[in-house]
């Protein structure tokens, strides 16, 4: 079914669904952020707040892995649907990230890690 043979009223609601969408998710998230600043600021007010660092390299890992993952799937799905073409560049990107992330995990110091962990 094409557009020009909906009805107004139905082209209507096809054009709010996405933009309601947007406008509940943008709240959801201005809501989580305020609720999450307001817990921390009463952690340090008593005291209780504990920063908690990223295993940097460990997150490379993980990243660089699912990347590498789900680039690899796209670049071989776009070159059988298309052949070569701009299409590829929608699975070489994530590939090419993960592949990036991965060697960053391989290259990092050990001795940055220890030091990043809080007891």
């Amino acid at each position: 079914m094409s557009t020009a043979a909906a009805s107004p009223a139905a082209q209507i609601i096809l054009a709010v669904i996405p933009i309601v969408g947007i406008v509940i998710g943008g709240i959801v998230v201005f809501f989580y952020l305020l609720w999450r600043h307001r817990e921390i600021t009463l952690q340090i007010r008593t005291g209780c707040y504990i920063q908690r660092s990223i295993n940097l390299k460990l997150y490379a890992l993980l990243t660089g892995l699912l990347l590498t993952g789900v680039g690899a799937v796209l670049t071989i799905l776009f070159l059988l649907l298309n052949g070569i073409s701009y299409t590829v560049l929608g699975g070489l990107i994530p590939l090419a990230l993960g592949i990036c992330l991965l060697i960053f995990y391989r290259l990092y110091p050990q001795e940055h890690d220890a030091a990043a962990q809080v007891p």
